[in-house]
């Protein structure tokens, strides 16, 4: 009777990776003929010390070169795809083996694999332009990027810094003029963070567009279509809140990057920038969702940003209808941006605990 060992599966877009489950494995043979893989060994599986084989008939062709790694607990098989593309199984036949299963500890889907890409290119073209940069100079990109996250470091650690003491002095007064003390810098921060969605769809940082774009769009309109435009928004607490989970954010995030343009990390700090935002980012949409609801009253008392009709009708469309709308649309950002910041989160990780390994 044939014995078959445990064999575990992931796949890049350009490799299948196996890792069989056989303890100080000898006479490996790994071949790869005709896009079926046979595998045969001497080793300690499941059924104690025995041989060991299977064969498996990939979905899509693969080169006939394969490498392999023994260790004293597995044996690591790499075979790459004859065409770079993402398969939506591994084996030719639907049903797959019975020895067969995802190794969830190289697991990625589609766009995580996406995601890897980029990461190892971004590393890639660091260093290939620290190689270009004479010793004591840096970039004129690197320059660029230390100035502009240092800026947004000093605006909202002065923003953060402020409220607390003044919440300290003042108690629930210094919740009732936030704006007035603090918008000045808020707005000059958040129009000079326009800069994030240019950045990477220029390709001056390797990042999506829409995460950067859903932040930025959805707090200048929190910020001057509600706060801006409304004197009756400026005194309601509401506002110390928004400003108070915006600047608790960032005063993790942009220390980071400034980090980063020396390819030089703090594990403290890595940690609070790809931990912070969980509990403060929903709090922060949802300050922001209290803030719209809480105005639109007011757009329909005041009929600020009213839409005209033609005169036969003889009336206008609130903006109260366009301030429904964004709540949703809010929300639907909040998924989007949560989902992409804990890929990246659970990316960034997962790789430390591998070097670690």
């Amino acid at each position: 009777m044939t014995l078959t060992p445990l064999v575990y599966w992931a796949q890049r877009h350009e490799e299948i990776y196996l890792r069989v489950e056989l303890t100080d494995a000898l006479n490996i043979d790994v071949q790869v003929h005709e896009n079926v893989l046979r595998f045969q060994a001497l080793g300690h599986g499941a059924k104690g010390q025995h041989e060991y084989e299977f064969s498996l008939e990939f979905l899509l062709p693969v080169k006939s070169e394969v490498s392999y790694k023994s260790t004293q607990r597995q044996i690591n098989i790499i075979v790459r795809k004859e065409q770079r593309g993402w398969w939506e199984r591994l084996t030719a036949h639907e049903r797959k083996p019975v020895f067969l299963a995802p190794d969830f500890d190289r697991w990625l889907d589609e766009s995580d694999a996406e995601m890897e890409i980029q990461e190892k290119e971004e590393k890639r073209n660091r260093l290939k332009s620290m190689k270009h940069t004479d010793e004591g100079f840096v970039s004129l990109k690197t320059a660029f990027l230390l100035v502009y996250n240092l800026v947004q470091f000093l605006g909202f650690s002065w923003i953060f810094v402020n409220m607390t003491v003044r919440l300290f002095i003042f108690g629930q007064d210094s919740l009732y003029d936030t704006f007035h003390t603090i918008s000045d810098v808020m707005f000059f921060c958040q129009i000079l963070a326009s800069v994030e969605v240019l950045n990477a769809a220029f390709g001056v940082v390797r990042s999506s567009v829409t995460p950067a774009l859903i932040q930025v769009v959805g707090r200048n309109f929190v910020l001057f279509v509600i706060f801006g435009s409304l004197e009756e928004m400026h005194h309601r607490p509401v506002v110390f809140f928004v400003f108070y989970l915006w600047s608790g954010i960032e005063i993790f995030r942009y220390p980071f990057y400034m980090l980063g343009c020396f390819n030089t990390e703090w594990k403290t700090l890595t940690w609070l920038r790809y931990t912070v935002w969980i509990p403060l980012y929903p709090l922060g949409v949802l300050a922001e969702a209290v803030a719209v609801i809480q105005s639109i009253p007011i757009f329909n008392q005041t009929k600020l940003f009213s839409i005209p009709l033609p005169r036969a009708i003889g009336t206008s469309i609130s903006f109260s209808y366009v301030l429904h709308v964004y709540l949703i649309l809010m929300f639907l950002g909040l998924f989007i941006n949560f989902r992409h910041l804990y890929k990246q989160r659970k990316r960034r990780f997962r790789t430390k605990k591998r070097k670690a390994h």
